[in-house]
């Protein structure tokens, strides 16, 4: 099931929570080679996971991780801003519009449609708190999975070349992108309206209403 999670609640989900952040560590250092931060446990943790941001995170039926991604809006810190300037021009991203998204993290034995989910848990985000737009920094490797679950971002910058480039991008809400995410998914509109209202209590149209 999708799970939407603050950072300042992790704590009541500490098998969820501990297995996110180790499948983070084999992901990012171990499989990808980035140069991250893993503590003695296992655990990859950043500045941002301080920050209180939201994840939206694919629980097992056994209580374990699946695949996560995490959520900060950009009128606040954000690793775009703090570290990636340069791909964007040197201009900073910020607006109540928009939010970034990083971090997202698949388990080693995930499939495609927990990738597809946690692209759907983002569009709900969008749409139960009136975000236009995110942005996110990925790498080449990134972008195969991005087109398998139909959420290709627009580019805004990269820098290197081949396996090494990274790039910034942004992701913009599209009702339509919906119905196709669900699909790749397998999951029913139901049941992601389901999900949503456990978290924040209504569903994602409400919210907007309401914001509006």
């Amino acid at each position: 099931m999708l799970r939407y999670i603050y950072g300042s609640n992790l704590h009541d989900h500490p098998v969820l929570a501990d297995t996110m952040f180790r499948d983070r560590g084999v992901q990012f250092r171990d499989r990808l080679g980035w140069d991250v931060s893993v503590d003695a446990q296992g655990h990859e943790r950043d500045e941002y996971d301080g920050e209180d941001p939201l994840y939206v995170i694919w629980q097992r039926p056994d209580g374990r991780h699946g695949g996560s991604m995490r959520f900060l809006p950009t009128t606040g810190p954000t690793m775009v801003n703090d570290h990636f300037a340069d791909l964007s021009d040197g201009a900073a991203i910020r607006s109540p519009l928009i939010w970034e998204s990083t971090r997202f993290c698949l388990a080693p034995n995930a499939n495609s449609r927990i990738a597809a989910a946690l692209m759907l848990g983002g569009g709900e985000v969008m749409r139960g708190f009136g975000v236009t737009q995110f942005v996110g920094v990925f790498d080449a490797r990134m972008v195969r999975i991005y087109r398998r679950v139909v959420s290709s971002p627009t580019v805004l910058g990269s820098s290197e070349t081949g396996r090494d480039k990274i790039s910034v991008g942004l992701w913009t809400y599209n009702p339509s992108d919906r119905v196709k995410v669900l699909w790749r998914a397998g999951l029913s509109s139901a049941l992601s309206h389901h999900w949503y209202a456990r978290a924040f209590g209504e569903k994602p149209e409400k919210m907007l209403a309401r914001a509006a």
